[in-house]
């Protein structure tokens, strides 16, 4: 199973075993996979590129010297593993646990080993300051899930197999096959959903690769959605086109809210017609199976969970939660919310120190990770512990996030890379890659489209001097307790350094065993394809519900409070450039730009801009321009294109390797910039994630 992507495709991989003992020759989709389906995209046709990678770290490596003189010089894993220990330790014993940061980045949720152990090592240490992924991207669902659902995971997804009417929102399956949706092969499922006469409507600030297929495609003005899902809602009332369930309190509520947010209030703001928005409305409410799902276009933006809340109210008002066609839970062969293994989620337990920022299930947003480096006093952040993150590229300013990782007293990193925020790292300890280690998926299969389970066992045997990242955590978590000056309990730390000695194939199999599904690790390992668990299930609420009535209560407090800071919220003004992102198929967040096979072809990391915009500041297709924001600026080529809408620029997520280039070997068109140069910490929406969509810019 490919792990590179919320996708996770099952593979086909043909081995030389003779090539350095065992080299990927060929990589193709696995047609008997019950999920996947035979689908594959470039990334996972490059996963024996990272395999085989020169750039990829095999051993420790420790940091010698400084700025333009720094280089890094191989260790010996004991030396490694104690110095990491006795400078984290000290850390902590010396200034109080807060002195210490810890950041997660994406990878970690599909590695098996960071789930059951890297997670456990990050919550040894009792630091208020732990970060991660989660608040660049995707805090609103999960805020949203909690409120309403009682968990942040318990996120119902699209029945795209069976649905009959598809709303998109700031989302792009087509090349990201789905994210907090494992959908792959979204291609073929939404030939599938033509064929059987459904539709797909798409509302996005570009023209995306997913716009490009849909049946009807509208242009939205960057943070705008909020208006426009209102809108719907408001239309769905007023209408009369609501059919709710019963276990749902509040919805006069609901509707009194969003009487006010009319279609024509909606288009003034976002550019949406509103006899568009009426129609859209009354579509969805009369389908036969209708499922909205909106994703990262609509989470980074400063009301991205109030969006996030109205895609489920617009599910929910119109009888299609837990519906065969449109939005459902799954029943995974490990249920690792209802067996406890992810927590609830909690709000505002505690704030940050600087701007008193609210924390989300034991995090802070990573806005503030930079203030709270550079603001001296008691807690200050002193030392900083990464796993599988490069925050410097992916989180807003990341000239300022370079600059205060530069001035830490100690910087560790878990990591197979030196890339622009680990290049600061005083020791990199790298893990095995995908594989050389055993992996099965704890999140996405509670995400996915169809209920299947896999097991997929290492390809390579790891290296004589290689460690497993979960050997790594279990490693770091006893040398750090054995050398803190105050020590858990005896009975906690025994338990603890017990689970830590247990393989995660071990506890997969005991989790296996012990649940309902009846799937064994001896039946997966017999079906390296995966076992088909059968198709989405209606009818699992209100029991699967995790609130404490077991209801649904559509107006929470945070929601409320919300709606009315959108009423004060001025509209766009005229004329100002917002800036977006993008993906691209072929990348895989700030990496694999320095896999060939990856980068070949034409250019893909210049500014899109309307021709119109271009025009009105006398710039030419393919100019070198000088993007401004309130924190930074960037200079990059511009492609004319009338695929983002004007008043609209758009560059890739993940750029802007120049500073550490030279070490990845990464070339200098592919390098790009990082638009997260331009991103504002301070832009965040009130769950706490970054709002990096629709920053006001200039270009010139």
């Amino acid at each position: 199973m490919c792990n590179l992507c919320e996708a996770t495709c099952g593979l086909l991989l043909t081995i030389d075993p003779t090539v350095d003992g065992g080299r990927v020759t060929g990589v193709r989709g696995n047609p008997a996979d019950p999920l996947s389906r035979g689908h594959i995209c470039p990334k996972g046709v490059a996963l024996g590129d990272i395999h085989a990678d020169p750039d990829r770290l095999r051993r420790p490596v420790r940091r010698v010297g400084d700025g333009a003189d720094a280089r890094f010089e191989e260790i010996g894993w004991d030396e490694a593993l104690d110095l990491v220990a006795d400078r984290l330790a000290a850390t902590v014993d010396d200034h109080g646990e807060d002195a210490l940061a810890i950041y997660l980045g994406n990878p970690n949720v599909h590695s098996l080993g960071a789930m059951t152990h890297g997670v456990a090592l990050a919550q040894s240490f009792r630091t208020r300051n732990k970060f991660s992924a989660t608040s660049v991207d995707q805090l609103p669902h999960q805020v949203i899930g909690y409120l309403l659902y009682g968990h942040q995971l318990l996120l119902p997804v699209p029945d795209i197999d069976r649905t009959s009417y598809f709303l998109v929102l700031g989302a792009n399956p087509m090349a990201s096959n789905g994210s907090l949706m494992t959908v792959p092969d979204f291609p073929g499922r939404l030939r599938e959903l033509h064929a059987r006469g459904g539709r797909m409507v798409v509302l996005d600030p570009r023209r995306t690769e997913t716009a490009k297929v849909a049946d009807e495609h509208h242009f939205v003005r960057p943070g705008t959605d909020a208006w426009v899902l209102l809108a719907l809602l408001h239309v769905l009332f007023a209408e009369g086109r609501t059919h709710p369930p019963s276990y749902v309190d509040g919805l006069a509520a609901v509707e009194e809210l969003v009487a006010g947010f009319t279609p024509e209030l909606a288009e003034q703001a976002s550019g949406v017609p509103a006899d568009e928005i009426r129609r859209i409305a009354r579509d969805f409410a009369a389908a036969d199976g209708a499922a909205a799902y909106g994703r990262i276009g609509v989470s980074t933006q400063e009301f991205g969970t109030l969006c996030q809340w109205a895609v489920q109210m617009i599910n929910l008002v119109t009888g299609n939660l837990d519906r065969e066609g449109g939005v459902l839970l799954t029943t995974p062969a490990i249920d690792a919310i209802g067996r406890g293994l992810i927590g609830r989620g909690h709000h505002d337990r505690y704030r940050s120190r600087v701007r008193q920022a609210p924390e989300f299930g034991g995090e802070l947003p990573v806005s503030v990770l930079r203030e709270e480096i550079e603001t001296p006093g008691d807690g200050q952040v002193r030392a900083l512990l990464t796993v599988a993150g490069n925050p410097v590229l992916s989180t807003p300013d990341g000239v300022a996030l370079d600059r205060a990782i530069r001035g830490l007293d100690f910087y560790a990193a878990i990591d197979l890379y030196i890339n622009e925020t680990t290049r600061h790292a005083d020791v990199i300890l790298p893990p095995t890659s995908l594989l050389e280690r055993d992996h099965y998926d704890l999140v996405f299969h509670l995400l996915a489209v169809r209920n299947t389970a896999r097991f997929t066992p290492a390809v390579f045997p790891k290296g004589r001097d290689q460690r497993h990242d979960w050997e790594i955590f279990r490693d770091l978590y006893l040398r750090v307790t054995r050398r803190r000056r105050r020590k858990p309990p005896l009975k906690r730390r025994i338990t603890a350094a017990a689970r830590m000695r247990l393989s995660p194939t071990f506890l997969i199999g005991t989790l296996l065993r012990t649940g309902r599904s009846q799937t064994t690790l001896t039946e997966l390992r017999r079906h390296p394809e995966g076992v088909d668990l059968g198709p989405l299930r209606p009818g699992q609420l209100p029991d699967r519900l995790r609130t404490r009535d077991h209801r649904i209560d559509a107006v929470p407090a945070l929601v409320t409070d919300d709606i009315a800071r959108l009423r004060e919220q001025a509209l766009p003004r005229d004329g100002e450039l917002l800036l977006i992102g993008r993906r691209h198929q072929r990348d895989c967040n700030s990496w694999m730009h320095n896999t060939d096979r990856l980068t070949r072809g034409k250019a893909r990391h210049q500014l899109l801009m309307h021709p119109a915009d271009l025009d009105a500041r006398g710039l030419a297709d393919g100019a070198v321009v000088t993007v401004r924001s309130r924190v930074g600026e960037v200079t990059v080529e511009v492609a004319a294109t009338e695929d983002v809408m004007p008043g609209v620029v758009s560059l890739p997520h993940g750029y802007g390797h120049g500073r550490a280039g030279a070490r990845l070997g990464i070339a200098a068109g592919v390098a790009g910039v990082s638009i997260n140069d331009l991103t504002d910490p301070e832009r965040l929406d009130v769950s706490g994630n970054a709002a990096l969509s629709g920053v006001p810019v200039t270009v010139s």
